[in-house]
């Protein structure tokens, strides 16, 4: 099967469970969900089906005979199925519903845009086996830090709606908020560590991490360390929370954006012209 063909049953599948998770939420703003479609079992179902074609898909865009194809395209849709594959295995043990259906439509146009704009940007096959667990790492600690954004942002609306106290069918389906906040420094803490052995193996394996064209994207990954580092201190010593800790969540994801996807799109989509 094409990885076009793939793709579009896995958009399809992402996109019906999408719906049936909005159904529930519509529920929940009059009574608690009792439907056949309330449960987690045919939403879960039908992601991971989802995932699974993701994933074929991505396995025909990405491992090709020169190398790894990581262009720009290719590295959002396996940074969103990432994401998805993280929360869907989470949500069995915490109530991570509003993300997943934040992130499966993302997954789903991220999977479409890599098939309508294709993306080149090979990543030899030669490469040690150090520098591979290198890319593997830092794309699993982006994935991480992009759901504590996303996770901040809910956190976000979620205490505007409980100041004015019109809490909607989303908000009402949301755990208290200081679950919240406590799952969100439990996300943050989990992307740190791996945002600090990507830097710490980086460091390490690659000859000159301030080369021409990976200084720019060291040194904000730099700083993006530095303010969640700073975040993780300013809650462990000063209870730091709220929009304190979403600002702090948000300037550090913004910096790693931009060390990130900043980097290949100058590279990949403008000097590459």
């Amino acid at each position: 099967m094409s990885s076009t063909l793939t793709s579009i049953g896995a958009i399809l599948l992402y996109l019906t469970a999408t719906a049936l998770l909005f159904y529930r939420f519509n529920a929940l703003r009059h009574a608690p969900c009792t439907g056949p479609f309330c449960g987690k079992k045919p939403v879960m179902g039908l992601t991971l089906l989802a995932l699974l074609l993701h994933a074929i898909a991505l396995s025909q865009d990405i491992f090709l005979a020169p190398g790894l194809n990581l262009g720009v395209t290719n590295a959002a849709s396996l940074i969103t199925w990432l994401i998805a594959l993280i929360l869907v295995l989470a949500n069995f043990r915490l109530p991570l519903d509003s993300l997943i259906a934040i992130f499966l439509p993302a997954a789903a146009l991220t999977l479409l845009v890599e098939q309508v704009i294709p993306s080149h940007h090979i990543v030899s096959a030669d490469i040690s086996n150090e520098l591979k667990l290198h890319i593997l790492i830092s794309i699993l600690a982006y994935s991480t830090l992009t759901v504590a954004a996303i996770q901040s942002l809910i956190i976000l609306v979620q205490d505007r709606h409980l100041r004015s106290r019109q809490p909607g069918g989303l908000i009402r389906a949301l755990p208290p908020l200081q679950t919240m906040e406590t799952l969100l420094f439990q996300i943050i803490a989990i992307g740190f560590t791996l945002h600090t052995i990507a830097l710490a193996t980086g460091l390490l394996y690659i000859e000159n991490m301030f080369a021409q064209h990976l200084a720019h994207k060291t040194i904000l990954s730099i700083i993006a360390w530095s303010v969640f580092a700073t975040l993780l201190w300013g809650r462990h010593y000063h209870g730091w929370r709220g929009r304190t800790a979403i600002r702090w969540t948000l300037s550090g994801f913004a910096l790693l954006f931009l060390a990130y996807f900043g980097s290949k799109v100058v590279l990949e989509m403008i000097i590459a012209r």
